[in-house]
């Protein structure tokens, strides 16, 4: 039988909030500018694995994002963030998660309504999905993937910005045609050619590889090229200490094919990084809750109203929002849920042998991220 959605009672109306915490100015030396942790602040997280090497900046704090991609902040406080002197998002309210979607006004947004799913429940996850074909979205994501230091990133693998490659981002940044602009269309930020994109300007800047690599050498060009001297035929006569044509068009192909583009990684490409990096915060908000049990026996002979509550590990289950559903409701009935207690009511109502699955989706506080549990109830003799 088809999952039935409870009416909600009254006493579970979401949760207002009433205000933000505010936070006393602080006193020097209390900031971070190293990305360790104080011993007052919290620790925030860009991505689950991590995006290091971001300036980031807070009222209270400063530094860069550490090997882990986490940065200091006060709650409370917005936060700033940048890849050396290129400003790629700002009043982003910090917390302990923040991903790209958060990055933009109008995303952050969107993402506090939720859809709601074939069981008729609120999930957060379907209004992300939605959200990922936002084009300034993948456009700049896929230039963060792009700085990393290595040319693919691994699932499981964070996105790691070293200092030479934000130096030589700083010494490109004058001299590009025109401000980088990651509202732009896909076609225009990605332009390459004769007249490439600011994008591709500042990769074509960068070396990704040691300093003193050929591979960042500026390549031979055609003239260089052509007055070298052609390699003998014979084998004998090759001078070790002579760069022939031939070398040297081998050579400046090589530093060409090492140049990056944003051709070299797609919009696809960017919405399967954000979708594994959010499944990943979605898995690790979800394992700090759990039902008192997963599964429930009743005689049928009880009707009793029996409780079930949502818990949270080393704290107390603090909730802004809760939904249930019962998925044979001839067996087990619910009576009421309450995201104030964090608790769900319910009592059998069928013969022994029956059996029905409580389905329980709830918004803790502080997330956009609606955490989902299951109790099974089995009626006995």
């Amino acid at each position: 039988m088809a999952a039935v959605h409870l009416a909600r009672p009254l006493i579970t109306l979401p949760r207002v909030f009433f205000a933000a915490l505010f936070i006393s100015p602080l006193l020097s030396g209390c900031s971070s500018s190293d990305g360790n942790n104080s011993s007052d602040t919290n620790t925030g997280k860009i991505n689950d694995q991590g995006i290091s090497g971001l300036t980031y900046e807070t009222a209270s704090q400063s530094g860069t994002t550490n090997a882990e991609g986490q940065f200091q902040y006060y709650p409370g406080e917005t936060l700033s963030l940048s890849v050396g002197n290129l400003p790629i998002a700002e009043g982003v309210p910090a917390q302990e998660w923040i991903t790209p979607l958060e990055f933009f006004p109008d995303i952050r947004t969107q993402l506090m309504t939720p859809a709601v799913d074939e069981e008729g429940l609120s999930t957060h996850v379907e209004t992300e999905q939605l959200l990922l074909r936002n084009v300034p979205l993948t456009n700049l994501t896929r230039f963060l993937m792009l700085l990393n230091w290595t040319a693919n990133i691994e699932e499981g693998e964070s996105i790691e910005i070293r200092d030479r490659v934000v130096e030589q981002l700083n010494a490109a940044l004058p001299n590009l045609t025109a401000p980088i602009d990651f509202y732009v269309s896909e076609a225009e930020f990605d332009a390459a050619g004769n007249a490439p994109s600011p994008a591709n300007q500042l990769l074509a800047a960068i070396c990704f590889y040691p300093e003193d690599d050929e591979l960042c050498t500026a390549p031979p060009t055609e003239d260089d090229i052509e007055t070298a001297p052609i390699r003998p035929e014979n084998e004998d006569d090759w001078d070790a200490d002579v760069e022939y044509q031939q070398d040297l068009r081998a050579k400046r192909q090589r530093i060409l094919d090492s140049v990056r583009s944003m051709e070299d990684i797609d919009a696809e490409d960017a919405r399967a990084y954000l979708t594994q990096e959010l499944d990943s915060i979605k898995t690790e908000i979800g394992k700090r809750y759990y039902l008192d049990k997963d599964t429930a026996e009743s005689p049928a002979s009880d009707t009793a109203i029996k409780q079930i509550k949502i818990r949270r590990i080393d704290s107390t289950a603090e909730l802004s929002d809760i939904e249930a559903i019962t998925t044979r409701p001839q067996d087990v009935v619910l009576h009421s849920y309450s995201w104030q207690t964090a608790e769900v009511e319910y009592f059998v109502a069928g013969p022994a042998g029956g059996e029905s699955e409580i389905v329980i989706s709830f918004l803790p506080e502080d997330t956009y991220r609606w955490v989902r549990k299951t109790l099974r109830v089995i009626i006995t003799e």
